[in-house]
């Protein structure tokens, strides 16, 4: 896998199965570093994360190593960050500290490196297409959609079933970037709900 797209800090927050506050306490601490770029879609987010990030926050978590040393937590990073992308093996990060990330973190991080293949495949923000709202290309299939079917009860399979010419993945990236990028505008006031 030769991918090297980056994360927003929201997607790698989602995809690590950790709340962005997580990421963004390993920003303030200088354990990560994010990028500055130009924003993917108008009013999006500038900071990215590079894909192994998600290794790193998954780890912590699953090994129940929040209240690690700062100092270890860098030379953890410093070691996760070097491994090429789509690999996992087990590091040392300090004398005889050794973490297994093959073992603890190989699902989230599969899944990062489908939903950034996916992502950059398929999802689109065009100003002429639904006035730059995401889509899943060639369709008019926002992100929106695919998550709020999905938050009412509809599965992946069942989703994909109704576009055949549409990749399952295609969906899957949808939806985590529809979380991890909130539409914009005003929230909805409880009393607009339909009843």
């Amino acid at each position: 896998m030769t991918t090297t797209s980056d994360l927003t800090v929201k997607e790698t927050a989602q995809l690590a199965g950790v709340t962005a506050n997580v990421v963004e306490k390993a920003l303030e601490t200088k354990v990560l570093k994010a990028k500055e770029k130009k924003a993917r879609r108008r009013g999006g987010a500038t900071r990215f994360l590079p894909v192994n990030a998600v290794i790193y926050l998954a780890a912590i978590k699953a090994a129940k190593l929040t209240d690690l040393p700062v100092k270890y937590k860098k030379a953890l990073w410093a070691q996760l960050k070097t491994l090429e992308v789509g690999t996992l093996k087990p590091v040392e990060f300090a004398p005889m500290a050794i973490l297994k990330v093959d073992e603890l973190v190989s699902e989230p991080y599969a899944k990062a490196l489908r939903y950034v293949n996916a992502r950059d495949a398929h999802i689109v923000s065009n100003p002429e297409i639904l006035g730059g709202t995401p889509v899943i290309a060639n369709t008019r299939i926002t992100v929106y959609s695919v998550l709020a079917r999905l938050e009412d009860g509809e599965g992946l399979d069942e989703i994909a079933g109704d576009y055949p010419s549409v990749p399952r993945e295609a969906f899957e990236a949808a939806a985590i970037y529809a979380k991890a990028n909130p539409m914009m505008g005003r929230p909805k006031r409880p009393w607009h709900a339909a009843a």
